[in-house]
Formats: structure tokens, C-alpha cells, sequence
């Protein structure tokens, strides 16, 4: 089984009123977290696409770039890259030069996107929004898939005549569609013989068997082996050496980020019962000692049969020495029990 980390280069002012820290210390510190989840032997390492003022990353290309210039074997992708408001032919081009780059360590992760910022800043109608992904979506793999010229017209961009899209990649780029919950999304990737990241951040895991079910009843419906398409999980959390320790340091700047993001979206604020509930073997939250999340991680296996698992630790401002730390026992503790669990 896969494990890896994603981040959004988050930016969101500390839950105690302290300094927030500046985009470029946050685009360092993510090329400190990339090298120590390689150190650790972690498989992958995302990095969001957002253009807010509390997250760094608007060009996640760019910095994982300089990221494959420091590692040499962690693969690298967006999480994600918001492929509703770009043009899928130079998101081709990026990740594809990436892959160049990188010796063959670039993957792509394309949605819709959690916030509506790039829609109105690249000029497009939310009024828009499932037919634009699902357009670009559509041309995005006809580049993959053909290494020749192609004719190609749609609703959203200028037609393309005759051409060929470079640079090629070293192979394949492997490309997911992240998927938050909806059934329309999961028929849509798997119909298309895609993996699908499922970003599970709140609620029970358990509801989303469904979508895990129904995710590999497409893919055998739609010609495709089921086993032979990946399926993901991204989740929230924290490790720490005791379970106490890791929901104290985590809780106030996870509490803070979350209702920051709650009165944009009208959720109230998040409590402590809710926190709690959340960091269950029930909840959402994969946090705690290296033995908890273990069993966490397991139980999103058990449950969804995923191929990969995600963790996303950054939410809220935590001190990047505490980042470091859950990172190292990603790879050193954690890893091994799920290893040898999952065989």
C-alpha cells in the first residue's frame, strides 16, 4: 500500500493570534517536507492549487519542479490542479515537463476544486462549472493518449487543428480525478478507466463504501479491470508520539482553520465534542500515535479497498518542526505496521 502526503501550502493565521507566515518561508518549508518524506521512504507528495491569500500555492508546478531538483525518487503531483479554469493543453505541457525533469516521477490529480476564486480570475461562469471540467477533462486525455496530431473543437476553448501537444512525458502520465463525495464525479472517472482520489475531510469514512462500490461496478461496466485502477484516499491528521500529545497540538490550529473556512460556507465553529468525535476510530481524522493512525489507515482499507493513502497535515498553522516530526513518523513508524498488515 501507498502512502504519501499532500499539502496547500497553508498560510492560515495561528489559532494563538501569532505572525502567519510569509508565501515564500511556506514554499520553502514545502521543499523541506518533500525531502524528508523521501528520507523516510514516502511514496508520493501533492501540492494544492488555490489562489487565496491563506495558501502560497498558485503554480504547483512550478514548485514541485524545484522539489524534483531535490529528490530523486519521491513521484510528485498537484492536489489539485484545477483543471476547470486552465487550458488542459498547457496543463499537459507542465506535468509532462515535469516528468521530463523528474526522471519519470510526475503524476496529475485533476478536479474541480474545493473554492470558486480561479473562476471568476480566468474569466469563466460558475453557471459552468460540471460542463467545463467534464469538457476539459474529455480533451486532457485525448493529449495523453495520442502522440500525433489532433482535431479537436469544444464548447470552452478555440478548436485545435491538426497538431501535436509537446513536450511527451517518459511514459503514461497517470492521471486521477479527486473526487469529494459525489456519485456523478466517480461515474465520470471510471467510466474513462481513471483512478479517483477520494478526499474524505469530515463525517464517516463509512459512508463512503458506496462510492467505492459503485467506483469499481463502472469500471467493470465500462470494460475496464477493476484491479488494475487504483483507488486513493486523502484525509486530515497529525502523529505525535501518544495520542494525547498529538490531539493537543493539533486541535487548536485545526479548529481554527476549519472555522475560518465555516464562515465562508456557513458551518458553525468547530468544538472540541467535534473534534473528538472526529479523531474516533468512526470519524474522519486520521490522528494520534504512530499505532492509532496505523489502524486508522487499515480500517480506510478495509473499507474502501484503497491503494493509497494521503495524509494531510498542514490544515492549520502548525510549527514546521511538528510537521517534520509527524512526517519522520509517517515513514519510520507508521509505514512498516500498514506494510506488514496489508502484506
Amino acid at each position: 500500500m501507498e502512502l504519501g502526503l499532500t499539502s496547500f501550502a497553508e498560510t492560515i493565521p495561528s489559532h494563538g493570534g501569532g505572525p502567519t507566515v510569509g508565501h515564500g518561508e511556506r514554499l520553502r518549508q514545502i521543499l523541506e517536507e518533500v525531502e524528508a518524506a523521501e528520507s523516510v521512504g514516502l511514496d508520493v507528495y501533492g501540492l494544492g492549487e488555490h489562489h487565496r491569500p491563506d495558501f502560497a500555492s498558485s503554480a504547483p508546478a512550478v514548485v514541485l519542479a524545484a522539489a524534483a531538483g531535490r529528490t530523486s525518487k519521491i513521484r510528485l503531483f498537484p492536489a489539485v490542479s484545477i483543471l476547470s479554469t486552465d487550458d488542459p493543453v498547457r496543463v499537459f505541457q507542465q506535468y509532462a515537463t515535469l516528468d521530463l525533469v523528474s526522471s519519470g516521477r510526475a503524476e496529475l490529480l485533476v478536479g474541480r476544486g474545493s473554492f470558486i476564486e480561479s473562476f471568476p480570475l480566468f474569466g469563466y461562469n460558475l453557471d459552468d462549472y460540471n460542463e467545463l471540467f467534464a469538457e476539459k477533462l474529455d480533451l486532457l486525455l485525448q493529449i495523453r493518449d495520442s502522440d500525433h496530431e489532433i482535431d479537436w473543437s469544444g464548447r470552452f476553448r478555440a478548436p485545435i487543428k491538426g497538431q501535436a501537444i509537446y513536450p511527451r512525458p517518459e511514459r503514461v502520465l497517470p492521471i486521477r480525478v479527486a473526487v469529494g463525495g459525489t456519485p456523478e464525479s466517480i461515474v465520470r472517472a471510471a467510466s474513462r478507466g481513471l483512478s479517483v482520489a477520494l478526499a474524505i475531510i469530515g463525517g464517516a469514512p463509512d459512508r463512503f463504501t458506496a462510492l467505492a462500490d459503485l467506483f469499481r461496478r463502472t469500471l467493470e461496466d465500462s470494460g475496464y479491470d477493476p484491479g488494475a485502477v487504483p483507488l486513493s484516499v486523502h484525509a486530515h491528521g497529525y502523529i505525535s508520539d501518544s495520542n494525547e500529545r498529538a490531539a493537543e497540538e493539533f486541535y487548536g490550529p485545526y479548529a481554527a482553520a476549519m472555522t475560518n473556512l465555516g464562515r465562508e460556507r456557513g458551518w458553525g465553529p468547530m468544538t472540541k465534542e467535534q473534534f473528538d468525535w472526529m479523531r474516533s476510530p468512526e470519524g474522519s481524522l486520521v490522528i494520534g500515535d504512530p499505532e492509532t493512525v496505523a489502524d486508522k489507515i487499515l480500517r480506510f482499507k478495509e473499507l474502501l479497498g484503497v491503494n493509497r493513502f494521503e495524509l494531510h497535515i498542514s490544515v492549520g498553522t502548525l510549527p514546521h518542526e511538528k510537521v517534520l516530526r509527524s512526517i519522520e513518523l509517517l515513514g519510520t513508524k507508521v509505514a512498516p505496521i500498514v506494510n506488514e498488515a496489508a502484506g
